[in-house]
């Protein structure tokens, strides 16, 4: 049966076109804001992707740190080798965009001199290299008039600060070419990682007081005692589980040093990023940024770790 009121029909089209128009008037008020990506969903979106991608990324440079640390002091040495030249490339390349003219040639050689002279020969041969690069360093700015003395710094700097950190790695593997010097290899490394992980979600979580804001601003208080949590487990499963030298009261020690050691390492590269005006090192790792972006942390961590190992009687 037909409406036969007056108007019924006019009054509803006009309902609809109002709610309509209600509608195109919301979605034009959001148009900035979608544009720019700023919108809730966009948001939740474009931060799910990039936990997706650095996950992944980080993942398979985890997968393929385990199978060459398994393998052997060799194949480590031939990681640390790659991973430490790549980082010595990326950090000649700020001090380039700092106005810095480093002599790549230089520093990169001793980039992969150090990882095989401590692989083949040990500690003593690391300070031949170090006596080599300075000599080498020496003559370049005697007959090159153009070098400055910083170009210098930075060319003798970039790979002790790389690579001679980076040999930490193979000394601790060295420590057992079995089972046990993979393990004690590996969860140093992953004690580091976890510091990283531990942070980054503890600090998007709850992180409300900031760190150091104005070389890293997304860096909480919250986050750097999470990060040191997460380092200190690492350590004490290996007290419990893997080393028998390490007892847990050492290992709760070795993990807040190490921790605390990465932290210094990635201010220090965010440091030097900031200066330049970049906010990555390169683009190598998806999610991660270069390699130096995601071995910052390891190059002073373990350092300090060998360090711990070798007076805390472990090694």
């Amino acid at each position: 049966m037909s409406d036969s009121r007056p108007g019924s029909d006019n009054s509803c089209g006009t309902g609809l076109d109002r709610q309509i128009d209600r509608l195109e008037d919301r979605r034009d008020a959001k148009a900035d804001a979608r544009a720019a990506g700023d919108l809730r969903g966009q948001r939740a979106r474009n931060s799910a992707e990039r936990l997706l991608t650095r996950s992944t990324s980080g993942a398979i440079y985890a997968v393929v740190t385990l199978v060459c640390v398994l393998a052997g002091p060799l194949t480590t040495t031939v990681l640390v080798a790659a991973e430490a030249w790549l980082c010595c490339s990326e950090f000649f390349r700020i001090c380039r965009m700092a106005g810095r003219m480093p002599n790549d040639a230089l520093g990169l050689a001793a980039a992969l001199a150090f990882p095989v002279a401590v692989c083949a020969w040990g500690v003593l041969a690391a300070t031949g290299v170090v006596f080599v690069l300075l000599m080498a360093c020496a003559c370049w700015y005697v007959f090159t008039p153009r070098a400055s003395v910083a170009d210098v710094a930075v060319t003798a700097f970039g790979p002790l600060y790389t690579s001679l950190s980076f040999s930490s790695v193979i000394l601790i593997r060295q420590f057992d070419p079995g089972l046990t010097g993979a393990i004690l290899t590996f969860g140093v490394m992953l004690s580091i990682w976890a510091n990283d992980a531990f942070a980054y979600f503890v600090g998007s979580a709850i992180g409300a007081h900031k760190l150091v804001p104005r070389i890293s601003p997304n860096k909480s208080v919250e986050g750097f005692f999470g990060g040191l949590v997460g380092s200190v487990v690492v350590w004490v499963l290996l007290a419990l589980f893997a080393v028998d030298a390490l007892s847990v009261p050492l290992a709760v020690v070795f993990g807040l040093v190490v921790g605390l050691a990465g932290v210094i390492g990635d201010l220090f590269e965010s440091r030097l990023k900031r200066g330049v005006g970049v906010k990555d090192s390169g683009n190598l790792m998806p999610g991660h940024g270069g390699l130096l972006d995601r071995s910052d942390s390891m190059l002073f961590g373990c350092m300090a770790a060998l360090f711990l190992l070798i007076f805390g009687g472990v090694l």
